[in-house]
Order: C-alpha cells, then structure tokens, then sequence
C-alpha cells in the first residue's frame, strides 16, 4: 500500500495530512485543527469517520453521537458488552465502546484490508483493548459470530458512498437477529434523499425480522427535503424510546424519532427487500461532500 505525508500548511499539533491508496480508493486522514490528535478519514473525497485519539468518547460526525447514544443504552452504563462492528472506518466506535465501556469485547469486521492496515499504523488501537478486526465482507464475518453472542451490533458499511446490496435483505438481517443475544440492539447507519424509497424499504425490511424498531434522523431527511443519514435501531425486546427521543433532541444538530405507528405509516407499504430482489442504497448528490 502506498502510503506518504502530503505537504503544506501543517496542522493539528504539527502532524500532516496522511494519503494512501486502499482498496476503496484513495483515502486521506486529515488532522483537525482544533483537536491535536484528531483525525477525519476520507475515502475518494466521502468523509468517513471522524476519530480523537486523546478523547475516543469525543464522536465528531452526527451519526456517530446517533450511533453513540445506542451504545449507552445498550446495556447498564460502563457494563462491558459484545460488540460486533460490521464496517471498520477509523474504528471510531470500536474505541468510543472500549472507553465507555472497559474490558467489553469487540469484532470489527472491514472488508477493505489495505485502509484496516492504514488505521492500525496511523491512529494505533490501545493494546489492552479487547477489539479484533478481520479483513472479511461483512456478511462473511457475521457468519463467523457465535449464535446469541453479541449484546449490540453496528451497521456502518458504504462502498464508493453507497451500502452493498447484500447488506439489505431479510436474509442478512436473519443472521444479525441470530447472532444477537435476546435484548440485543441492531443499529444501522443508513443513507437516502427523496423519496426515501431505499429507506422505507430497509424499515420494511428490519420490520420483518424484529418485533421493536426506531428511526433516529434530521427532521428535513425524514421529510425528504434532503440527503442524509438515519440510523434505524431494531430489537426483539422494547426499545428505550424515551431516553433515546432526550438524547436525539439534545445533540447539536437535534434529531427527530419515529417508532411504532408513527414509523409504519412513515413506511407507507414499502416490502421487504430479499436477496433476490437487493440492490445498493443510492448515492448522494455531489452536493453533498461540499
């Protein structure tokens, strides 16, 4: 892997910016200017994941505090969990796990063995963190986790900007549901503008599979005024819909939560996806990344 420092203007504590070719495409860390051991990734110009490594439970991108506030009701707070992490990024939530909740044990799964090889070197994991991370598909990996293993597993996985069609299914969602423990949490980071076709059918699709679903999102995205992320939270058991509303309300860019009846008419007799039928999420708008 070609890996160089990029010259200019430097930056966050006098580190440069790091670019790499990896399987994705190319991808740059880029220091922060304002954090002096924070990194943003961008793959092919996206911005992936945003990662502080003096403050793991710092999340900088809005889904990740989505995905964050998940995490601290997914059990007791400071309670080690199981956590399985299905896309690796920066493993900013891998770290964000391993600080709020010591000795839990985690999988990270990443496809992409070359950008797993850039963070391992540029943004080192800590060495007592009980994290591994397997260069696998996704749903490879999955298939390698242990029957009622996991307390908590995390969606995150976008190739050239879009989810593959083989991580949209009933099928797939099948094999989350068994690797999860009874009262576990699916969380998914999904991405779609109007008419949120692709996003109503992933809410039909987690609704065939698991009895309590939520939706986390900007309020202009659900009403589909523009491209953006939703992160859709999905268990066999009653969800914390309250404190999860409080969290989402408070950030600081607030988000809306459907759930129950307001969920399924927001669906609007969308199906479920199979595999037969699957196909990527759609890409945004270049407008989007400027």
């Amino acid at each position: 892997m070609a890996r160089k420092k990029r010259g200019g203007e430097r930056r966050g504590g006098g580190d440069d910016p790091v670019v790499a070719t990896v399987d994705g495409g190319l991808a740059e860390l880029l220091p922060d200017r304002d954090r002096p051991r924070a990194w943003t990734l961008l793959i092919d110009g996206a911005p992936q994941s945003f990662v502080d490594l003096a403050d793991p439970s710092h999340l900088g991108f809005e889904y990740q505090r989505r995905l964050g506030h998940v995490i601290d009701l997914a059990a007791t707070p400071g309670r080690p969990v199981h956590a399985v992490h299905l896309g690796g990024g920066a493993f900013t939530l891998a770290r964000y796990v391993a600080t709020t909740r010591p000795r839990s044990t985690q999988q990270i799964v990443e496809r992409d063995a070359a950008l797993v090889e850039l963070v391992r070197h540029e943004l080192p994991l800590d060495p007592g963190a009980r994290i591994r991370v397997r260069s696998t598909d996704a749903r490879e990996g999955l298939a390698k986790v242990p029957d009622g293993w996991a307390d908590l597993v995390i969606l995150d996985v976008f190739s050239a900007t879009r989810t593959p069609a083989h991580l949209t299914s009933t099928e797939f969602l099948y094999d989350i549901r068994r690797a999860l423990k009874p009262g576990g949490l699916y969380a998914a980071n999904l991405a779609d503008g109007p008419p949120l076709a692709h996003l109503r059918g992933q809410i039909a699709t987690a609704a065939a599979v698991f009895g309590q679903l939520a939706l986390i999102a900007d309020p202009a995205v659900l009403r589909g005024k523009r491209f953006g992320n939703a992160i859709l939270v999905a268990s066999d058991q009653p969800l914390p819909v309250a404190e999860l509303t409080r969290r989402a309300a408070t950030d600081p860019h607030p988000g809306r939560i459907e759930h129950g009846r307001a969920l399924s008419d927001f669906t609007g007799g969308a199906v479920p996806v199979t595999d037969a039928a699957a196909v990527a999420s759609p890409a945004p708008p270049p407008s989007v990344f400027r």
